[in-house]
């Protein structure tokens, strides 16, 4: 049986290139006279597709015609399409197409010599034979029939970065693996570079002995194994391009001279402006996976019927459970759950288990918080309130549920919800006529209020309540990502690690932070009963590495900065003695619990990147209140290393001192 002949020219193309491309087609039949042809770019008009084309030849770039082979050109009408921004193409055949001759669908320019000038820009992502679509109806009416397919193969562009994917946390002695992406402008991996070109490594204390040189690999990656440090310290791998002397670093990397701790990074709340999370969610998570070597991942769809159907929730579900694998990447399964305004706001649920149904508000027993809450337990599922500050969806904090909201969302690529622009937030959720911010929903006036929550962070989001803010005016960030610290790499430690407020958050830069108080560590409680010397003195102390030089670190204190760091490097150990008697700044509670204060740091790297640290909270109960056996004379011991430091009894002398370490 004939068949037709569907070819594209050129095949092969890289990722954003410019010219014209020229579709093939030769059919099995003859096409009679007024036969139409519908053309299906497959693009959904984003910046990262492939250029849409103007139907209008007097343009004379960037258009779509149809070419014949006696030469006659056809001019191309838009189609609606109800499933993609962009519209079909349709051409009506003059005359009678017969058995093989041809028909030349153009995207481009209208003359060879304006090509590059005048061409259609690739899509820039890589893709393997990478699908438009010809449907033919031969009764002229309407009624096509199944797609014809042309294929073109996106490869990677000409070498532009190379990025070093490394952990960030090791221990001294103990080899790691680090693996290499060559990619071009647009994070695709590439081999295109000249033939000469080498690779040098080095990093810090590196032995003079130790001199690699690397070539770009055909499969645009390569690992280095048995990678480790000899000396504790704050490390970035360099690379160096040889020929052209570019210099690429990692992401910096903590060597502990002991660590039973794994700071994993990854997106809880999100999606890639790539890939669809609900519909191409195996293609999303491999994305994830694989592109952006995030250890961990949690779908975030909406509970609508309409967005997310039975049969989808079902296709996450089990992607969920494909992908996770202990040690290597962790999925978490999560739903976006929007209630009333200001009482319970926006809201990513978030399971500890796969296999658990979706609860829609429009059932009455998922109609209200409250309601959700009585039929779980806190280690079934944690609810995270999200962009608390948007007017419309804010939330107000006001039946906030210590039990359940163990960690906030402070930042997405929307903006902050720390504080109001006003009181100085550097990324305010803004817009002239969008989403404007609500002071309602400040995390720091929950925190005021006694709410106790770990921070994380939001990725980019066009879904649901989100969904007016990408064509619009509405300020626009950098996608966040969330840092967990965990004894080991599973979901269930993950999820543990969340429970616990083990966590931090960046506007999307891998930036280490670590935050420690009275020998306890970031997202933790300690009271004046169990260390009156508190009281006294609480001795910060931690340290900062950025992925490039650091502008200010800051100490808040009860929302306000008591300290400021402003290091000449890219890293900053510190230490601070807050020695203002407790009982002037704590904060009286609003309930029966005890008077407190709350202490985080904030980081602000030169390039405008951030990072906020879960928060520590302190408890004071005085001293007369406690029952005799625990009162406690506080001990002074000499000065370390110039600051005077307040211990209660020995235990507490030796935990400051493995942290000082």
């Amino acid at each position: 049986m004939r068949r037709s002949i569907c070819y594209s020219e050129p095949s092969v193309t890289s990722a954003g290139e410019k010219r014209s491309w020229n579709f093939i087609y030769t059919p099995s039949t003859t096409l009679p006279k007024g036969t139409k042809l519908k053309f299906d770019l497959q693009s959904k008009g984003r910046d990262i597709d492939w250029e849409v084309p103007s139907v209008q030849l007097k343009k004379n770039g960037s258009v779509i015609y149809a070419k014949l082979e006696n030469g006659k050109i056809l001019q191309a009408s838009e189609i609606e399409s109800q499933d993609s921004p962009v519209p079909h193409y349709e051409f009506i055949l003059p005359n009678s197409l017969e058995v093989g001759r041809s028909i030349t669908i153009v995207l481009g320019a209208k003359d060879e010599d304006g090509e590059k000038k005048n061409g259609l820009k690739a899509q820039t992502t890589s893709q393997r034979r990478r699908p438009f679509l010809l449907y033919i109806d031969t009764t002229g009416k309407g009624h096509y029939g199944e797609a014809e397919i042309f294929t073109i193969d996106i490869r990677g562009g000409e070498l532009s970065n190379i990025r070093i994917l490394t952990p960030s946390f090791v221990a001294k002695n103990k080899r790691f693996d680090a693996i290499v992406r060559f990619e071009d402008d647009y994070g695709n991996l590439t081999n295109n570079a000249p033939d000469e070109t080498l690779i040098e490594l080095s990093h810090e204390h590196l032995r003079e002995n130790l001199n690699w040189k690397l070539f770009v690999p055909e499969t645009g990656f390569i690992s280095l194994p048995n990678l480790y440090f000899n000396e504790a310290g704050v490390y970035t791998i360099q690379l160096k391009n040889a020929k052209t002397k570019q210099i690429f670093r990692s992401s910096p990397i903590r060597c502990f001279s002991e660590t039973t701790k794994n700071l994993f990074w990854g997106l809880l709340h999100g999606e890639s402006e790539r890939f669809d999370s609900t519909e191409n969610i195996e293609n999303c998570l491999r994305h994830f996976r694989d592109d952006k070597a995030f250890n961990f991942y949690g779908v975030s769809p909406y509970e609508s019927q309409e967005e997310t159907s039975n049969e989808i929730w079902k296709t996450i579900i089990q992607n969920i459970s494909d992908f996770d694998e202990d040690d290597r990447f962790t999925t978490f399964l999560g739903f976006q759950w929007e209630g009333d305004n200001k009482i319970e706001g926006l809201r990513l649920m978030l399971f500890s288990k796969e296999n658990k149904p979706i609860l829609r508000k429009k059932e009455l027993k998922n109609s209200t918080l409250k309601k959700i809450y009585k039929s779980l337990s806190p280690k079934e599922m944690i609810s995270i309130p999200c962009f608390t500050m948007a007017k419309g969806t804010e939330y107000n904090f006001e039946n906030y549920d210590p039990e359940f909201e163990r960690v906030v969302e402070i930042y997405n690529a929307w903006g902050s919800s720390e504080m109001t622009k006003k009181e100085g937030n550097f990324l305010p959720i803004s817009s002239t006529n969008g989403v404007q911010e609500s002071a309602e929903g400040s995390i720091q006036k929950a925190l005021m209020n006694n709410c106790r929550f770990g921070f994380v962070a939001g990725g980019l989001d066009d879904r649901g309540s989100y969904s007016d803010l990408f064509d619009s005016d509405q300020m626009q960030y950098t996608p966040g990502i969330t840092a967990i610290i965990s004894p080991t790499y599973s979901r269930d430690a993950l999820f543990e690690a969340i429970y616990q407020r083990s966590c931090y958050a960046t506007t999307g830069e891998r930036i280490l932070v670590g935050l420690y108080l009275a020998g306890i560590s970031m997202g933790k409680e300690i009271s004046t009963a169990d260390k009156p010397g508190l009281a006294i003195n609480r001795h910060l102390s931690g340290y900062i590495a950025g992925t490039t030089k650091l502008k200010k670190v800051e100490i808040v204190r009860n929302g306000k900065v008591i300290k400021t760091f402003e290091p000449q490097n890219y890293s900053l150990e510190f230490t601070y003695d807050d020695m203002v008697p407790l009982e002037k700044v704590v904060i009286p509670s609003n309930d029966k619990r005890p008077p407190f204060i709350y202490y985080y740091v904030r980081v602000i790297q030169e390039d405008g990147h951030m990072a906020w640290s879960s928060p520590i909270w302190v408890d004071y109960i005085p001293l007369s209140t406690l029952p005799k056996q625990k009162q406690k004379p506080a001990t002074k011991t000499p000065p370390k290393k110039g600051v005077e430091e307040v211990f209660e009894d020995e235990e507490e002398e030796d935990d400051f001192d493995d942290y000082e370490e």
